[in-house]
């Protein structure tokens, strides 16, 4: 079995059930981490439509908030979720300020690790943060069905 990711009548994701199931349940977390809805709606039918205006508001306040942060275990739990939604906005058309978003965080530092070793470590430069990043979607992408 599987469930479908759309826009309108595009779908943009078509994965088994349990990834499904995992991804909306990420999506609740980091909703609420945000404040913010992901403008994933609810599967019906197993069928989910995605809002692309509430989804694309989501992607940028996701990217800013991990920008924001250098905390390993956060950077970790985080990546892979973050990844997806990249393919998704990708394949939506969304496009992503990379450069915006590469660029120092405007807003203060959020989770920082603080190393016994070396003192409090820093986000990574902007264009190997959006390298990385998109990399890993890129990754994912190649196992994503439509």
């Amino acid at each position: 079995m599987s469930q479908y990711f759309d826009v309108g009548d595009e779908t943009l994701w078509n994965p088994s059930n349990g990834a499904s199931r995992l991804f909306q349940q990420q999506a609740a977390v980091f909703e609420a981490e945000l404040g913010l809805p992901s403008g994933i709606g609810p599967m019906e039918n197993d069928e989910c439509q995605i809002s692309l205006d509430t989804f694309e508001t989501f992607v940028n306040a996701l990217l800013a908030k991990h920008r924001r942060t250098s905390h390993a275990i956060w950077l970790a739990l985080s990546e892979g979720f973050i990844a997806t939604v990249l393919v998704l906005s990708e394949r939506a058309g969304i496009e992503v300020d990379w450069a915006r978003h590469g660029a120092a965080p405007e807003a203060p530092l959020e989770d920082v690790q603080v190393s016994t070793v070396a003192g409090m470590s820093t986000p990574a430069e902007g264009g190997a943060w959006a390298a990385s990043l998109r990399e890993k979607a890129r990754e994912l992408d190649r196992g994503m069905p439509r």
